[in-house]
């Protein structure tokens, strides 16, 4: 018999003055500190800071699901 599982997905969104690999890496940490079960994360959308013409900041939007436990 096959196990019936549900996930649960958030979006959070990592920075990060460095990279936009490094924004979505600070957004899983952050995430696996406080949540069991991390399974898929996906990168919905980067963008970046911009300052006085430079970039200041990466910005990794990350969809991240993990299984709901009742």
């Amino acid at each position: 018999m096959s196990e019936n599982s549900v996930y649960k997905v958030i979006e959070l969104i990592g920075t990060s003055p460095d990279s936009w690999e490094s924004a979505a890496q600070n957004a899983i940490q952050s995430a696996d500190k406080s949540l069991r079960g991390l399974r898929i994360g996906e990168v919905t959308k980067l963008d970046m800071k911009i300052e006085d013409g430079k970039i200041v900041a990466y910005r990794a939007k990350v969809s991240l699901s993990f299984k709901y436990e009742i």
